[in-house]
């Protein structure tokens, strides 16, 4: 009697670089590319160097692989918004609240997009899995300002990346000053009810950039 052991070996493989790339994303999150260490990830991954060479190569391509998953898991979790369902003021409420939230939840992400900056994107510039999923979100956004345009809500022309990029700012800004602007401001940023009146103000800067 045989037993068929390749199943069980591709879930094996499967686990392992689930667990390289958990690790690796917080390696490289907390020291950057050049901070990071192989052999940290690997003890965090309860793997080995060999194995993370193996699967991913190099460092250089493990850390475009973190970048990759961590653009996809935002891009991913705004789909599932589903703002079409929403009228456009709702929708757009419901967008800047989901990315102010979601920075808030996963703070790796925007260190990793600082890191990447670092580097001048020139790992994104080599990705082939990201433009289909940014076009998609731009696509979103769109619709969701010409939804408002034909109900008279929104006023006409607004481009949707550069709303994005307002929407992303407002709470990027704010959480990765968090620290110095404390000090200068005079006021914890993190403080519950500072979280909550900033995400207000958010809201109400985005909505009064958009409405008719």
């Amino acid at each position: 009697m045989t037993t068929n052991t390749k199943p069980r070996r591709i879930r094996d493989a499967d686990a392992t670089q689930k667990r390289i790339l958990s690790a690796a994303q917080k390696e490289f999150a907390k020291n950057g590319l050049a901070g990071a260490r192989v052999d940290v990830i690997a003890e965090r991954a309860k793997a080995n160097k060999r194995m993370i060479y193996h699967y991913f190569e190099s460092k250089e391509n493990l850390f475009q692989r973190v970048l990759e998953d961590a653009y996809l898991d935002i891009r991913s979790a705004e789909q599932k918004l589903e703002l079409d369902h929403l009228a456009p003021e709702e929708a757009l409420e419901a967008l800047v609240t989901f990315t102010w939230n979601y920075y808030l939840k996963n703070p790796e992400f925007l260190t990793l997009v600082n890191s990447e900056n670092l580097h001048k994107a020139k790992h994104l510039k080599r990705s082939t899995v990201l433009m289909d999923v940014s076009r998609k979100f731009v696509g979103m956004v769109g619709d969701l300002l010409r939804r408002g345009e034909e109900k008279g809500v929104f006023r006409k022309g607004i481009d949707p990346v550069q709303l994005n990029i307002t929407i992303a700012a407002i709470g990027y800004y704010y959480l990765t000053n968090r620290f110095t602007g404390s000090i200068l401001f005079e006021r914890d940023f993190m403080e519950k009810d500072n979280l909550d009146t900033r995400l207000a103000f958010n809201i109400d800067t985005v909505m009064r950039l958009v409405r008719a």
